[in-house]
Parts: structure tokens; sequence; C-alpha cells
């Protein structure tokens, strides 16, 4: 469903990634454990033109894990899941294993 939405101009679609509340063992885990802002880039829009005119990229692409910020971004829902569009500017950075 998410893949009908393409963003505009510099920004990012994502859908949030929510943690386990327990472990496999089955112990309740702490909210603030479980409180990471973090998420996965569904779409990305084409970039932004600059002063001279030239396309300055987004800078990051579908796929990547991403660090969000704690507010901000607009809450779109499509069909039963949630997902948040953010500037490229406000993606904090992107997260590898």
């Amino acid at each position: 469903m998410a893949k009908r939405l393409m963003p505009l101009l510099n920004r990012v679609l994502v859908e949030k990634i929510i943690p386990p509340s327990k472990t496999n063992a089955g112990i309740l885990l702490p909210e603030k454990t479980t409180k990471l802002n973090s998420g996965k880039v569904v779409a990305v829009g084409p970039g932004h033109h600059g002063r001279e005119g030239k396309l300055i990229p987004v800078s990051v692409k579908e796929g990547d894990h991403v660090l969000l910020p704690e507010y901000g971004g607009t809450e779109v829902k499509l069909g039963e899941k949630e997902y948040h569009l953010y500037r490229d500017d406000d993606i904090l950075g992107t997260l590898h294993d």
C-alpha cells in the first residue's frame, strides 16, 4: 500500500520500527529500553533544487534504517499501517549492523 505514495521534493516516507516489549524468555522490558526512534525508509522523493537550480538528491535510499527525531514528521495512515513523512534534513542518521 505504501508504494502508492511517492514523496515530493526532499521528503522521506518512513515506517517506524516498534521494538519488542519482552524478550524471548518472557521477561518484560521497561518502556525506556523499548523506545528507540528508528525506522525503515519505504519511499524517497527525488530531492530538491539548490540555489543554482541543480537537483540535490536525498541522502537516504529505500530500505535504509534511520534514526529519527523524537518529535516531528507528518503522520500518514495508508490502509491499516501508519507511516511518517520527514524532510531529508530532519533525519538524524542511518543505522548499520
